[in-house]
């Protein structure tokens, strides 16, 4: 129960917030000190291009002042669909700096789910790369009022496909570079419109506020070892939780932003060899192509490279071959609903004496919540009480605190369902372990029960990933006549190597108990979506087949 002083304590009288002891927290405060304090150093790197923190917070006011004058008030949408480019980079300061939402959207979606999240945000402004311009044309074309379409012609894409009359430089240019940014008078005041990924049904528009976005960037710059002046590399889609905040996080920590248009190993080679990155994040896709990449598109580079990774953890070989690599892996789990990350695995000293295999299986924990989060704990959602820490009862991972989603955009009900009896249910079914880290076993809807017996598809697709020709790896329920359902492995090899399903089935029996053991595996490459997470939902439709 929240807990405050008597209106007749000496603590309440006389000692009232006003502008000298309090300013409503928002993540645009970092880019005006940084470019105070550090005006000339770099704030992003695109193909040739460079831009200081002085010229970078000239062009966010310059969009910002343009976005007023055409008509953009606070609490209008503007959404953008843009890659990892410095438009990107810039709308997540100048958008805000009108008191406006800025919606970013997924980049490989199309143009129906387009379209609905354009027609439910409301977006008044849409800015658009001309890549995208095929699929958001058909988007415009369902909606009966478009937004104001602002194309972004990027010279490194080749695209110049045109949708509306204005260009992003030409918008621009119609800004004061003096403008002053419209700072909120509420730090509750939304900042950001993210949509979900909508596999049941559609799309659920996850709202955001300043409060939330300036402390998540703190703990994102707190968990992930982020020191002054990090270099990072936009390895992971801004689109994506705001590129899990660190679009205001590397700010924070005067950083240069490395910007990537498109992830591929030789670009990101490149990059950590000329631009000595020190931080980057991504699924574990990412890290797979990183670690597997042909010595060909390997380039060597000195400095030692912090990479985050969600989803499910990396294998114990990934890891290792990172690490010789110059890379250390963390592994972080998180929502939209919260930001992106909002729990880090947190290494202790003591782990360096273990195995690689020992590390492995501690570093697949989802681990404790960040500094800037109240709380993380696994609880029955029937009783909302925590399970024991016996690293076996199995609960809901629930958090709650500052850095939690304020609600679904005109979703009431599911809004209290989300936040039903004080916490944020995850839907993530996890063990808390006694040294209070908690282990992701599966999604609610994942888990695989055969027999009467459940069974962690996250603990099957382990298993996979050590055997050494399984490059990628997942499992779902299928229907079973005898056993109600039963493990379906889908898996894709690495280039070059084989293995067939029986060789798969009993290496998994060498591990697992044989209740657990897939009773089929299909082998071909795993559907996923733009954030390289494995889409299970694809899965289950072709193990019913």
């Amino acid at each position: 129960m929240l807990a405050a002083h008597p209106e007749s304590s000496p603590y309440q009288t006389g000692l009232d917030r006003n502008p000298a002891n309090y300013a409503p927290l928002t993540p645009l405060s970092f880019l005006e000190r940084t470019a105070d304090v550090y005006p000339q150093r770099t704030a992003w790197i695109h193909g040739e291009e460079r831009c200081d923190y002085e010229k970078f917070r000239e062009r966010c006011r310059r969009l910002a002042s343009a976005l007023a004058g055409r008509g953009v008030a606070p609490g209008d949408t503007v959404a953008v669909m843009l890659p990892n480019t410095p438009p990107m980079l810039e709308a997540h300061y100048g958008v805000p700096m009108t008191g406006a939402v800025l919606n970013t959207i997924n980049v490989r979606l199309e143009p129906a789910t387009i379209a609905y999240t354009l027609r439910h945000g409301g977006a008044k402004v849409l800015l658009t790369d001309s890549e995208f311009a095929p699929a958001v044309r058909e988007a415009l074309a369902a909606l009966e009022k478009p937004p104001l379409v602002v194309d972004v012609v990027d010279p490194l894409s080749g695209a110049a496909d045109r949708l509306g009359s204005l260009t992003y430089e030409e918008l621009l240019a119609e800004g004061d570079p003096a403008f002053a940014p419209l700072l909120p008078a509420d730090e509750w005041q939304a900042i950001g419109l993210n949509y979900t990924s909508g596999t049941m049904g559609h799309p659920k528009g996850v709202v955001i506020h300043h409060r939330g976005a300036y402390l998540n960037a703190i703990g994102q710059a707190l968990a992930c070892n982020m020191a002054l002046h990090p270099a990072y590399l936009w390895t992971l889609p801004m689109f994506h939780c705001n590129g899990w905040t660190f679009t205001w996080g590397v700010t924070l920590q005067a950083g240069t932003h490395v910007c990537l248009r498109k992830v591929e190993a030789g670009p990101i080679f490149q990059a950590l060899a000329e631009h000595g990155v020190t931080h980057m994040c991504g699924a574990p896709i990412v890290m797979n192509m990183i670690a597997n990449a042909p010595a060909a598109l390997r380039r060597p580079f000195a400095q030692r490279v912090n990479a985050m990774t969600g989803g499910a953890a990396p294998p114990a070989a990934v890891l290792q071959k990172m690490a010789a690599l110059g890379i250390d892996m963390t592994h972080l789990y998180g929502l939209t609903e919260c930001y992106g990350p909002c729990s880090v695995c947190a290494w202790q000293e003591e782990w360096d004496a273990l195995d690689a295999e020992q590390q492995a299986a501690l570093q697949a924990r989802q681990g404790v919540s960040y500094p800037t989060l109240k709380a993380l704990d696994v609880i029955d959602p029937e009783t909302m009480a925590p399970v024991p820490r016996n690293g076996a009862t199995i609960g809901e991972i629930m958090i709650r605190g500052n850095t939690v989603m304020k609600g679904y955009l005109a979703d009431p009900e599911a809004t209290q369902a989300a936040f039903a009896g004080g916490w944020y249910h995850t839907g993530d079914l996890a063990v808390m372990h006694p040294d209070g880290y908690a282990e992701v076993k599966d999604r609610s809807k994942d888990i695989i029960i055969s027999g009467g017996e459940n069974i962690s598809s996250i603990e099957i697709e382990a298993a996979l990933y050590r055997h050494p020709a399984v490059l990628e790896a997942a499992v779902v329920a299928k229907p079973d006549e005898k056993w109600g359902e039963s493990p379906c492995a889908f898996v894709s090899l690495k280039e070059g190597e084989g293995a067939t399903a029986e060789d798969l089935i009993a290496h998994c029996r060498s591990l697992l108990a044989g209740f657990k053991t897939p009773k089929s595996v299909i082998f071909g490459p795993l559907p996923k979506t733009s954030t390289g997470k494995i889409q299970k939902q694809i899965l289950r439709e072709r193990a019913r087949v």
